[in-house]
């Protein structure tokens, strides 16, 4: 586990804990900004890393929408 992997997880527990969905959806869009110019720059892991971060943002974000709906009714 390096550390960015780390501080994904800490910034992710942070957003669940504040229980904000629309701010993960802005960590994950943030995650895919800052993965454009590394791909220009070809650093390809930390790229592909950000990516995949992108992705768990968004999927937390959409389940925590879910729970959300599902709560209200």
């Amino acid at each position: 586990m390096k550390i960015q992997d780390i501080v994904f997880v800490v910034v992710l527990l942070v957003l669940l804990y504040k229980a904000r969905a629309n701010w993960l959806v802005y960590a994950g869009l943030l995650s895919l900004v800052f993965c454009i110019p590394l791909f220009a720059a070809h650093i390809f892991f930390t790229a592909e890393r950000l990516v995949s971060y992108a992705v768990g943002f968004l999927f937390v974000s959409v389940i925590v929408h879910l729970y959300m709906i599902m709560k209200e009714k």
